[in-house]
């Protein structure tokens, strides 16, 4: 079993762990494989011979094969491709003849490491336990070319570029490690360009001499956000995990990955730098080839027929209760486990068998109209033990006092939590495999009846809901009225839906959060103090990355100050000396930094704004950030419009503009007391002339 796969000269080498450190196995014979169909006026047996005399295909066979989930077998050409870097370049020659989509291709466009695993039948799991080397060194080393000092775990070493590669050549054959984690992989050109430079021609990272460049550095976006997505890079025998640039490792840990791994097939380095939805990808590629389905390269899935009344009801997300603004004692959370991953496996929500022939005119879908066969569908049996398990780790993890057990189960739990997030989501991303928008709208519809029959339940057993969103609820006593338990009423729902819902807090207070613009309440804007003593935060200043630690820290103690005395007279004493270490001085730079992500580049400014002139000094500064990178600054006079207005936080900054700060501060406590009617001009108001801090602040 091998865990790590480069490509040499033509040729795979398949890495495998001892008990020494590691071997590999050259394989001269590896061809990937890709699969045309033909549709329309095309004929297999015309590509067919085409392809043969093509220089990039080193085989031709007709070869029986389903071309999606709604398939049986049928005639499909199976060419083998004589190199790696052939294969897209052959892909768009193939479908460019003929009109759009007569010459339709599968098993594309994957992953290097990843091909190599699925078409050999290879589970890249390591045979032992991996030993992990941490590398880091500060940004500055990095912009000026010489690394002088470098983290090896938990020890800095500091010294001339020759003794730094000295040190680490020490420690790489002592330690021999199978996984290299990075502060960013710019260590590895950067490492070799320092070789160069000091004539160490000896010196490797690898297990072999050389490294390459897998992928340079890009811009994406994601749900309407831009990110960054650094270069890639590789090494022989050895993973480079990047940590700038790996979402599940930092949310998880070694064990959740390998987890993952196990269920993806996907190798951990091509796993740590993946994004949710591709790892959900490979794990539905999985199932798709143990039911003999090819995977589209491009989508051909068409959105079927709808009335204007289905568009109307279908066009909506999850349900969510308007929040009753205001402070709330004795509330109680409640949420549905997995609620719509667990809405796909108990109503059979699959691509294939959504909207299908054999039931149509049976409505299944609440609101929509839309039926489900009654076969199973290829998505359940996806999710269903991805779910089964998260929860068999759950129980364990409250069972168990071994903190090392706990670490492997909280990985582990993390790592599918996330898959299971995303589940959803993917089904109405245009790219997705194996997508499909009904679905999404299905999945939906089924929520937001359920989350009305639960509000009915609570209501009519002396309930009062104060929010709802998505998949949790908030209820407090009504007064009056005789209550039955919560967890009486939770079972019920539980059976009556099908899906578990659980207790998860008792709150002393939950405060609800108006809009700034309206009275209204915000959806995603509240916090409170639960029953152990513990705040819960969501969607105000402290949750927020842009706001400076200063403010972060002040709203919290405005918040212990309100769950103190309820009042906002209180807190408006106790922000009173918040203002005043701001206009006193005494406050640490690095507490005041602002960080933002770039979302595009300079050129594309119009404005000009705080971020702006921090992308034009970084940029005068030889220090330019592109789109998806992030900017910290400090505000030191806010009214200019030039880079004068920010220094950057590497240029550690000596004085602020402190009304700009103020500001802030304002802003943060009129997220804690509006739930209470208190707007920022009453706060200014109030606090207005009041020269000294009251005694009760203190």
């Amino acid at each position: 079993m091998a865990f790590k796969f480069d490509y040499r000269d033509g040729d795979v080498l398949a890495w495998s762990l001892t008990d020494e450190g590691a071997t590999y196995e050259r394989d001269e014979s590896f061809t990937p494989t890709i699969y045309v169909s033909v549709h329309g006026d095309g004929a297999l047996s015309d590509v067919s011979a085409v392809l043969r005399d093509h220089p990039a295909v080193s085989h031709v066979r007709e070869v029986s094969e389903r071309i999606s989930f709604r398939h049986d077998p049928e005639s499909v050409l199976e060419v083998g491709v004589t190199t790696l870097d052939a294969v897209t370049t052959l892909a768009h020659t193939i479908s460019a003849w003929g009109s759009p989509g007569t010459y339709r291709l599968y098993n594309v466009d994957f992953s290097r490491e990843y091909r190599y695993c699925l078409e050999e039948g290879i589970m890249p799991l390591p045979e032992r336990e991996l030993r992990v080397l941490s590398l880091a060194t500060p940004e500055s080393n990095l912009s000026r070319g010489r690394i002088t000092t470098l983290e090896l775990d938990e020890e800095v070493v500091e010294g001339t570029p020759t003794e730094i590669l000295d040190v680490l050549s020490a420690r790489l054959t002592e330690y021999d490690p199978d996984v290299f984690l990075l502060s960013t992989s710019e260590l590895v050109p950067a490492l070799y360009e320092q070789a160069r430079q000091v004539g160490d021609d000896e010196f490797q990272l690898g297990r072999l001499p050389g490294w390459e460049q897998l992928a340079g550095k890009s811009t994406y976006t994601s749900y309407g956000c831009v990110g960054h997505s650094p270069a890639r890079y590789n090494l022989p025998g050895r993973v480079i995990i990047d940590r700038s640039n790996t979402f599940m490792w930092n949310q998880t840990n070694l064990d959740g990955c390998l987890d993952l791994v196990k269920r993806s097939g996907k190798p951990l380095q091509e796993l740590a730098w993946a994004s949710i939805g591709n790892i959900l990808t490979a794990i539905e590629i999985k199932e798709a080839r143990r039911r003999g389905v090819l995977i589209p390269w491009h989508s051909w899935r068409h959105e079927q027929f709808k009335t204007m009344g289905q568009l109307h009801e279908a066009d909506r997300g999850g349900f969510t209760f308007a929040p009753n603004v205001g402070l709330h004692e004795d509330v109680h959370e409640l949420d549905f486990s997995s609620l719509y991953p667990n809405i796909i496996v108990t109503r059979n929500v699959s691509p294939e068998k959504i909207r299908c022939d054999c039931h149509a005119g049976r409505e299944d879908v609440p609101g929509l109209g839309y039926c489900i066969c009654d076969e199973r569908g290829y998505l359940p049996d996806v999710l269903e033990p991805i779910i089964a398990d998260r929860d068999a780790y759950k129980r364990e993890l409250a069972e168990t006092d071994d903190s090392e057990r706990q670490a492997v189960l909280e990985g582990r739990s993390n790592a599918l939590k996330w898959i299971l997030v995303s589940s959803f989501g993917y089904q109405g991303f245009s790219n997705a495999k194996f997508g499909r928008i009904e679905c999404h709208e299905a999945i939906n519809a089924f929520a937001r009846q359920i989350l009305l029959d639960a509000k009915d339940v609570f209501e009519e057993n002396g309930w009062r809901v104060v929010h709802g969103i998505v998949d949790s609820l908030w209820v407090t006593s009504v007064e009056g009225e005789e209550q039955t338990p919560l967890d009486e009423l939770a079972k019920e729902i539980t059976e009556q839906v099908g899906i578990r819902l659980e207790y998860e807090a008792a709150y002393d207070w939950i405060a609800f959060v108006p809009m700034r613009s309206s009275n209204a309440g915000a959806l995603t804007k509240y916090f409170g103090k639960k029953e152990n003593g513990e705040y819960k935060y969501r969607g105000i200043e402290v949750r927020q990355r842009s706001t400076p630690p200063f403010v972060k820290e002040a709203q919290k103690d405005l918040i212990e100050m309100l769950d103190k005395h309820r009042s906002p007279e209180m807190v408006c004493d106790r922000l009173q000396l918040w203002l005043q270490k701001l206009r006193t001085g005494n406050v640490e730079m690095s507490d005041l930094v602002i960080t933002n992500r770039v979302s595009k580049s300079l050129e594309e400014y119009s404005q000009s704004t705080r971020n702006v002139a921090a992308l034009e000094r970084a940029s005068k500064l030889g220090r330019p950030r592109g789109p998806g990178q992030k900017v910290q600054y400090v505000v030191v006079d806010d009214s200019l419009r030039d880079i004068d207005r920010v220094a950057l936080a590497s240029e550690h900054p000596s004085e602020y503009d402190v009304e700009f700060y103020c500001d802030l501060l304002l802003r943060a406590a009129e997220s804690v007391i509006s739930p209470l009617g208190w707007r920022q001009s009453r706060i200014s108001s109030y606090i207005s002339g009041r020269v000294d801090a009251s005694l009760s602040a203190y």
